[in-house]
This record gives C-alpha cells, structure tokens and sequence, in this order.
C-alpha cells in the first residue's frame, strides 16, 4: 500500500462540472484530491480488505438477528419502543438492503479492524463508484497510469443489478428518492443513485425530506399529493423514529430503502455486541457499553463513541483513565461505547481511512479518505486508487 503522488488532470474541474460532480469543493477546502492516489497489490485487495469485509457483514447481520429477537437489547440499542414492532416486521420479512459502508483501519499488511459500520445513510458513493473509475480511466488514457492498472470497484454494476433485484421483490413502479435540502452531497448522492435506478428500469421522483407530507388517511406524500409507497431516503433511522411523524411510520404503508432493520447496524452499540458475539476475532476492536466498564481502570488508548453520531462528531480519548476531547458536536444524550483505539496509518502526514463498500450482501469496492488530523470528518479529502 503506497501513496503515489500524480499529476491532477488540468481539465478536472471543467470535467466534474461537466458530469455533475458538484462537491468537489466544500466550503472553499478541496474535498476530491487526484493530487496523489493510493496504490494496492491484488493480495492486499482480496486478503485483506475484501474477504474480510463479507466476514464481517455476515457477523453484523448476526448481531441484528440476536438483537431484533431481544426487547432487552433494543432497549441497550435506545431504540424506541415504538418503533419495535417496525423494525421485527421490516427483518422477518427479509426487507431488502441496497448497500452499506464498513469503516476500516488498514496499514497495507495484516488485518484490517472495523471501526464502525455506516448501514443507512453512507456517502462518497459517486465518487467511488463511478467518478474515481473515470479518473482510472481517462489517467491510463492518456498514459499517465500503467495500461494494466485497475481498481476494486464494481459499485455502479451492483448498483443497477441490486435496483433491478428490489424492484422485482417489492413491486415497485415508481421509486421516490429523497434527501434533506442545503445539502450539496447528499443531493449529489440520491442524483446518483436515481441516475442508477432509471439504468434498472425504474422510474424515479425526488422529494426533499422536509417537503414529504402525512395525509389524513395515514400515507406519506409529495408535493404533488401522490402517495409515497417506495421511498430511498438518505436520511437517518435514529432522526425519523423521534421526529413528529415518526408515529406514522408503521402505519404508513412505505417500502423504506435502506429498511428499518438497518436502524439496528448503524447504531455504534453494534460494535460492543459484535465483540461478545465474536470476542478475538481478528478483524475486530475490543469494545464496551460505557457503563459497563470503569473507563478509569481502562489501561492504555481507547476511543469514546456516542451510539448516535455523525461526521466524526463527539469523539474523546481516553488514555490511561483521562478522558481528553477530540471533537465537539451535539451527539450522545443516549449513552456511550468506548472501542480499543487503532491509529490510522500515516501517509505522507494524512491519516489514512479505507471505506469498504457492500450491496446487497457482496463486496463492491472501496474509498480512500485522508485528514491531517485523526478523525475523519466530513470535509476529509477523497482520493482515488488503484490495484497493480
């Protein structure tokens, strides 16, 4: 594993403009950075990122299974009461998953560990499946790339192939895609994604999030007051569950993608019930419920999570029994877990964050992420990769 510093593209900009890559900058930071790339063996690809990566999926989904069957747990999870039966319905019918993201720490050798799972609401995904393929592309194009590079990517194909699946299963005729409004990536990520389920076959309307209505006969609807059956929302479980029309939810007669179920693997409380699920596993990080340990008896480093959190928000260290900040935000009413904590490796001074793509339940490929600092947060540049 090797960051490879690379010529950027004179044209880029003019290029993502062109194929509607409109967050290429954040609030005046560079956010995609073709200014180096990171470079893979096959090996490293199918060893160590791939393989475990369907492991650990497998064993996600078999806390959701131990969870869903237990009030106690979901109570451990701070997952409302209310929506309970919501989410037992949405598993034991087997309501599809379009795609998942695994946070891992990975140095180039040895095990990658799992940091977090982002199960609902992940994003990069344009511009890891479809506008770091371009780059590949047009870079071994023009010669600047070896004719023999490629990239663990295979996240548009999926993508379509996954559409065609739910659509099928669901009997959807018209899939609304909604997200919240001011938010330039998520909107770039539903576009995206509407651009892959009209390749299915399926046809699409958008709605932002706020401007989704309830009727008085219990349904969803859109500005238009057609009904909301079928809905792909880029939008988080734990804030539709506490949200006024979160009473709706179970009445409202929707097919949610991502499906409530998800609600379960997005929650940091995963991460603990994975490690006594699976205690030793090699691809795992030692992790607790907050108060079930006496975080001033912990020896050494470990990482305080908020079970609900976002963006690397709420962070704090914990060294030797001293709790030190690492990150503000206005997460963690509902409780705590602390994770054995693994340093991202270093590159170049960048801490380096692999993002390892699932959908359905199938390795598709991976991001890049880099920050000058520890935490990778929103504003996190993006860069591209390959495998030779």
């Amino acid at each position: 594993m090797f960051r490879m510093p690379c010529q950027p593209r004179r044209d880029w900009q003019q290029r993502a403009s062109q194929y509607g890559f409109h967050f290429h900058t954040m609030y005046g930071e560079p956010y995609w950075d073709e200014s180096a790339y990171y470079q893979f063996s096959l090996e490293q690809i199918e060893k160590d990122l791939e393989t475990p990566t369907a492991e650990l999926h497998q064993m996600c989904l078999a806390v959701a299974d131990e969870v869903i069957h237990n009030d106690a747990l979901l109570t451990r999870f701070c997952i409302p009461e209310l929506h309970w039966d919501l989410i037992k319905e949405s598993w034991s019918q087997r309501d599809p998953s379009l795609y998942s993201r695994l946070d891992l720490v990975y140095k180039g050798s040895g095990p990658a560990k799992l940091l977090e799972n982002n199960a609902d609401t992940p994003t990069s995904l344009y511009e890891s499946g479809f506008w770091q393929w371009l780059w590949l592309e047009e870079l071994v194009d023009r010669g600047q790339l070896a004719r023999q590079a490629d990239q663990f990517n295979s996240l548009q194909e999926k993508l379509v192939h996954r559409f065609k699946e739910i659509a099928i299963q669901l009997n959807i005729r018209q899939l609304h895609m909604a997200c919240c409004k001011d938010t330039d990536e998520d909107r770039g990520t539903v576009q995206y994604l509407q651009d892959c389920a009209r390749e299915a076959g399926l046809c699409t309307d958008f709605v932002f999030v706020e401007d989704i209505g309830l009727a008085d006969t219990g349904v969803f609807t859109d500005l238009q007051n057609n009904p909301i059956t079928d809905c792909f929302k880029l939008y988080p479980w734990e804030f539709m569950q506490r949200e006024e029309f979160g009473d709706a939810l179970l009445d409202a007669g929707v097919n949610w993608i991502e499906p409530p179920w998800k609600s379960v693997l997005s929650n940091k409380a995963l991460l603990p019930q994975l490690w006594k699920q699976f205690k030793g596993h090699p691809n795992l990080l030692p992790a607790y419920f907050s108060d079930e340990i006496d975080s001033t008896h912990l020896t050494g480093k470990w990482i305080k999570k908020p079970l609900y959190s976002r963006e690397g928000a709420n962070i704090a260290l914990i060294e030797n029994g001293q709790e030190r900040t690492l990150s503000e935000g206005p997460y963690g009413e509902e409780g705590f877990i602390v994770q054995a904590f693994e340093p991202l490796p270093v590159f170049d001074g960048n801490h380096t964050l692999i993002g390892s793509w699932l959908v359905d339940d199938m390795p598709a490929g991976i991001s890049v992420r880099e920050d000058k600092s520890s935490i990778t947060q929103d504003l996190s540049r993006y860069l591209p990769h390959i495998i030779l």
